[in-house]
């Protein structure tokens, strides 16, 4: 038999049963969509962590509180984080050097209330030099200033998915209204401008900006940090900068010379790293949960194809007898097995990617279909059409065909 004709027969055997076909290739659409779809998922959160790190800038620093460790082992008392303070931000202004700007925040998740409407936001108290720090501009309105913050006045700054989540369609309509946290009435002033890199982690645009001073008074009661930015003078200061902001704190801290820092300095380089290595394993994770449906897909191809054997033998004996050898017998089931899973994986992939636009247009998660996932689908599914399709072929090729013509 020619290949043509071994394939014309394999399709025809196929077409024959197509309900049964069908079934055969949904495990394999499950998994290559489902492997699609959380790899997209995967690739489109690092890349909003890029972008988002990119617009902050590469000269930005941050410091957060660290673990408070005991004497001998070194080992981290549970529950016991150093605090970070306003005076620690204070310090670090007036005595590092190298620095252009340092912005304190404090951050409290908050529900906040706009006439018969209410949603749940994160309040940051923080400096007017916030926008400056982390790169953020105003769309409409006005930024708080030091005097706003010094009188402790209620102001507020509010981000772009604030406007939308109170159900207004334009953040002008916002201007001048007061909106209630925790109790107590804030005139709003300005709007930021969006950033637009939402991820499946944390929106950056839904937050309120209020005075840190306001913040620590009539909103957190409580002096506490939640980190410190600051900003070196150029990429080539970012480690004399970090000295200096480790020298002013261990001195504002009074840590003894030899014991370990109360809290950590990072660059971008470092949250980057630490961001992607997170995101990848998570990744690796749920691509590893989602490829179980491939090797289940692969198992039932194998099953069918037995079944389907069994069910031809008479066939194979005719085929035999009028002259198609074990190759010839052996391609043809061989072609059935893989074409089940290439066009499986074909589906599957259009899913998947179906899957990752309609999580990215709905849910708001930034989605990207990687084209290296989408060869190597293909290709595994290729490889397992070939991999559970070789025993039911090899089984059928070595039937005896004066057997195989009197099997009932």
């Amino acid at each position: 038999m020619l290949i043509g004709e071994i394939i014309s027969v394999a399709l025809g055997a196929l077409r024959a049963n197509k309900l049964r076909s069908m079934l055969t290739m949904l495990g394999i659409v499950i998994g290559v969509g489902a492997v699609i779809a959380v790899v997209a998922l995967g690739t489109g959160a690092q890349q909003a962590v890029k972008d988002r790190i990119a617009a902050l800038g590469t000269t930005l620093l941050t410091v957060s509180p660290g673990q408070q460790r005991g004497g001998g082992g070194g080992i981290a008392i549970q529950g016991a984080v150093q605090r970070l303070t306003i005076d620690d931000a204070k310090a670090i202004d007036e005595r590092a050097t190298n620095l252009l700007a340092v912005q304190p925040e404090m951050r409290s998740n908050q529900q906040i209330v706009f006439g018969n409407k209410n949603a749940s936001t994160q309040i940051i108290g923080t400096t007017p030099n916030y926008l400056e720090v982390r790169k953020y501009t105003l769309k409409a309105g006005k930024m708080f200033s030091a005097a706003d913050d010094e009188g402790r006045q209620r102001v507020a700054v509010v981000g772009n998915t604030v406007v939308n989540n109170l159900g207004l369609t334009t953040p002008e309509a916002l201007i001048g209204e007061n909106v209630r946290i925790r109790g107590t009435q804030f005139l709003v002033i300005g709007v930021l401008a969006p950033k637009g890199q939402a991820n499946a982690f944390q929106d950056p645009d839904d937050e309120i900006l209020v005075p840190i001073n306001t913040a620590r008074f009539r909103v957190n009661g409580s002096d506490r940090l939640q980190s410190i930015s600051a900003l070196a003078e150029s990429e080539e200061k970012i480690p004399d900068a970090m000295a200096d902001i480790q020298r002013v704190l261990r001195r504002q801290h009074k840590i003894r010379q030899g014991a370990p820092d109360d809290f950590q300095i990072r660059n971008q380089s470092d949250i980057l790293a630490t961001t992607q290595e997170t995101t990848q394993v998570m990744t690796y994770l749920l691509t590893g949960i989602a490829a179980v449906s491939l090797l289940v897909g692969g198992i039932g191809i194998m099953n069918i194809m037995l079944v389907s054997v069994t069910e031809r033998t008479r066939e194979i004996g005719i085929r035999k007898a009028l002259g198609a050898t074990k190759v010839n017998i052996l391609l043809q089931f061989l072609i059935e097995a893989v074409v089940l899973c290439v066009l499986g994986g074909v589906i599957g992939i259009g899913l998947g990617a179906g899957g990752a636009a309609l999580m990215s247009k709905t849910a708001g998660y930034s989605t990207q279909v990687s084209t290296t996932a989408v060869a190597l689908a293909f290709a595994f599914s290729a490889f397992v059409g070939v991999a559970f399709g070789v025993w039911p072929a090899r089984r059928a090729a070595g039937l005896d065909p004066i057997v195989a013509l009197r099997y009932e």
